[in-house]
């Protein structure tokens, strides 16, 4: 109910609630052409509530049936069925009017009930007379539509370009269509040289004057959605994404369905503002009403979900995407992945492996076979298996640089350091200036007793990354533990602790090699802060620093 509305109708006499009706139906068409001309949502829905409140004031008048029949149909708020009732309703209140005539016949036509269609329209055309170009025009299109739709007669030809020229001539008696033909070519004219001339600033990248000009154009034209879409676009160029944001808001505001800007501005979020995944999921799920590239929706809000953490909801939006495309080796991979998520690895396990199946890019798909090989080792204890994995991954792509880091790291769980330590090699070979084989493979040669190349692989991980608190401890512990040199050993946990203050075992490492060397006192503070951090990160046996700690002072 609008809320204009203070008084009921129970409570007016018959000349009040004539003069009610007559004001809203005033301000219902006043809204209804603006939609026509803007088609601004707002527009819509206040033209039908002023209807239905002319309804309730005097449901004698034949227009607003017809009217609200094409409006709430419109916005999908009554079938076709329910609006030829309402037209037929308006037909029976006043059988001369040549617009519930019109209307009547439009809506049949739309419901392929064309012998009834077409009765009405002529109906219209009697009705109308001089008048009667719509009708005129509308049954041309009827019978041009029979034509398409099956092979039209020489009198069916003939009665279309009867009908389209007599309504295209009578267009002259035609007061309310030339109007708003009038309005309408206003408009468009202004529309166009506001268009016109942002165009010509926007080539030769005057954007600060285009988008002055566009704001302007917002004020003095009915198409503010056009203008608001097109400030959109330069603050994006311009990289002003908040502008932009607020741009694309305010033409949804006008019309919430509108396809193009809604991709835009989930574009816009998902790009530039990760942390609102609330708002760009309600823009992918208005997208989803439209009813096209519905797979391709569900896979991006799948995503959303899976970064608000949303596992459930992250399955069931690939899954839908997968169900549509059960082919698609991306939903298949994305699904295994929200089901890994989910410590659903059976599930994860079956998808990742038909995403590798289909392999669409060698390289992707090497990707795909070191997440399925993770879950083979990490999480299946299968070490065939992932070792399988990873060995196919890197046929696909021999580049992969993270499958044979993955390999290496497998084996080194197996403990067989021969094979991890040609993984590792076989790392160094693809990228021989990434630090991260070289540390490792420094553990393995270690473990191994070659103490020398341990040496070489870890300073030269520390070559290609001084700032690596992990290399350097181990490179300490090499020096310590390997070659007995505590004076060498100490400058690198000392080291390590600088690049990382809350390193626990870098500081048991500083006490042993200064323990060591007799530095009591130093000894003593390195362990002693190593206890105090171990009971945050539980890395080591208390027990063990106190009695080095104890020791240290013992006669």
């Amino acid at each position: 109910m609008s809320e204009q509305i203070l008084i009921q109708p129970a409570q007016l006499n018959s000349s009040e609630k004539t003069e009610k009706a007559r004001k809203f139906l005033e301000q219902a068409r006043i809204c209804h052409e603006k939609y026509l001309i803007k088609k601004d949502n707002t527009d819509l829905q206040d033209a039908i509530n002023h209807y239905i409140d002319a309804v309730k004031y005097d449901p004698t008048i034949p227009e607003t049936y017809y009217r609200l029949a094409t409006l709430m149909w419109e916005q999908g708020q009554i079938s076709i069925h329910a609006a030829i009732d309402q037209c037929k309703t308006a037909v029976s209140l006043a059988p001369d009017n040549m617009n519930a005539h019109l209307y009547a016949g439009f809506f049949m036509q739309m419901a392929e009930n064309y012998p009834e269609a077409v009765e009405e329209f002529k109906s219209a055309i009697k009705t109308g007379k001089l008048k009667s170009a719509r009708p005129r025009l509308v049954m041309s299109q009827a019978i041009l539509q029979k034509i398409n739709s099956s092979e039209g007669t020489a009198n069916d030809y003939i009665r279309f370009l009867y009908y389209f020229l007599s309504g295209s001539i009578m267009l002259a008696w035609d007061r309310p269509c030339l109007k708003m033909f009038y309005k309408r070519m206003a408009d468009d004219f202004s529309v166009f040289t506001y268009n016109t001339v942002g165009n010509f600033l926007e080539k030769f990248k005057m954007y600060d004057k285009a988008e002055n000009l566009y704001r302007q154009a917002v004020t003095d034209t009915n198409h503010a959605q056009l203008f608001y879409d097109k400030m959109g676009d330069i603050a994006l160029k311009n990289n002003q994404i908040d502008l932009c944001a607020d741009c694309y808001r305010k033409v949804l505001e006008s019309n919430p369905l509108n396809r193009e800007v809604l991709v835009k501005l989930a574009t816009v979020l998902q790009t530039y503002f990760p942390e609102n995944t609330t708002e760009t999921i309600e823009c992918y799920e208005k997208l989803l009403e439209f009813d096209t590239d519905t797979a391709a929706i569900y896979y991006e809000l799948g995503h959303l979900y899976l970064r608000r953490e949303d596992k459930i909801n992250s399955i069931s939006a690939f899954k839908l995407a997968y169900e549509r495309e059960p082919e698609n080796p991306y939903y298949n991979n994305s699904l295994a992945y929200a089901y890994s998520r989910a410590q659903l690895y059976d599930e994860a396990i079956e998808h990742y492996q038909k995403a590798i199946a289909l392999n669409p890019d060698n390289e992707w798909t090497s990707i795909v076979c070191q997440a399925l090989g993770s879950i083979y080792a990490e999480s299946k204890g299968n070490i065939e298996a992932a070792v399988a994995t990873y060995q196919a991954g890197i046929i696909l792509s021999p580049d992969n640089y993270d499958l044979y880091i993955a390999l290496g790291d497998t084996h080194m769980a197996e403990y067989d350091l021969d094979k991890a330590i040609k993984a590792y090699c076989d790392a160094i070979l693809v990228d021989p200036e990434n630090y991260r084989a070289y540390s490792k493979a420094g553990i393995a040669l270690y473990e191994k007793d070659y103490v020398e190349e341990a040496l070489v692989a870890y300073h030269k991980a520390i070559e290609l990354n001084p700032e690596n608190a992990y290399a350097q401890n181990n490179l300490g512990i090499l020096y310590l533990d390997g070659l007995y040199d505590a004076e060498e050993a100490l400058e690198y946990f000392e080291e390590a602790i600088s690049l990382d203050p809350n390193y626990t075992l870098a500081y048991f490492n500083a006490g042993r090699a200064s323990q060591e060397m007799g530095f009591t006192n130093d000894a003593a503070n390195y362990y002693q802060m190593a206890i105090d951090l171990n009971k945050e990160t539980h890395e080591l046996d208390e027990e063990d620093i106190m009695k080095r700690l104890r020791k240290l002072f013992e006669v």
